[in-house]
């Protein structure tokens, strides 16, 4: 076996491990068994446009599956803003992924983190959050906030578990569609993208 090969297939088990233990000490916060495949992070990362210097806000990165996913799709790591509660999960994205801006935090409390980016800086908005362990006002309370971040008209893109928008309807406010459903990821996911309805 490959030297190299092997010290990835090392390193991809030891993270879904630490993945796995803080799923189990803290599964409200974290919200899967496993991370995020590649799959359902490329997809997520398909509708960001890398032009003009984009910045894209990422909330929840876990292990990172999505934030590479960003990089990959033409992002540039010092243009993506990464805001991840388990402060456990850091050090190795930091190592992983040199120059992404991860920042340990409430994605729930943004302003705190990156109080000189809101007003509509960000190209999108990719969130890995586990929405449906929070109450549903908390959820809309939080979408209607990220319209602030994000360029009027773009993108906050969510993945769920559930067959229905983790963020119910609000016509007149914005938009609600869905992508996909990804069947290869554990469990299947879909993906919603939220748009604010321009007037």
């Amino acid at each position: 076996m490959d030297a190299r090969f092997a010290k990835n297939v090392a390193r991809h088990i030891h993270e879904d491990m630490n993945f796995v233990k803080t799923w189990v000490a803290r599964p409200k916060t974290t919200g899967a068994v496993l991370p995020t495949s590649r799959y359902t992070a490329k997809r997520m990362a398909s509708v960001i446009d890398p032009s003009n210097g984009a910045k894209v806000l990422e909330l929840g990165p876990g292990t990172g599956s999505i934030t590479k996913a960003i990089i990959e799709r033409g992002v540039k790591p010092e243009n993506i803003y990464s805001v991840e509660f388990n402060a456990s999960f850091v050090p190795s994205l930091r190592q992983k992924y040199p120059g992404v801006n991860f920042l340990q935090g409430d994605a729930f409390a943004l302003r705190n983190h990156l109080p000189d980016m809101a007003g509509n800086n960000f190209e999108a908005v990719i969130s890995g959050l586990p929405l449906l362990n929070f109450p549903v006002q908390k959820r809309v309370k939080l979408l209607l906030s990220l319209f602030g971040w994000v360029k009027r008209g773009n993108p906050v893109v969510q993945f769920s578990y559930g067959a229905m928008s983790p963020i119910p309807k609000r016509p007149g406010s914005y938009q609600v569609n869905s992508l996909e459903w990804i069947v290869r990821n554990v469990p299947p996911a879909r993906i919603w993208t939220y748009r604010q309805t321009i007037r």
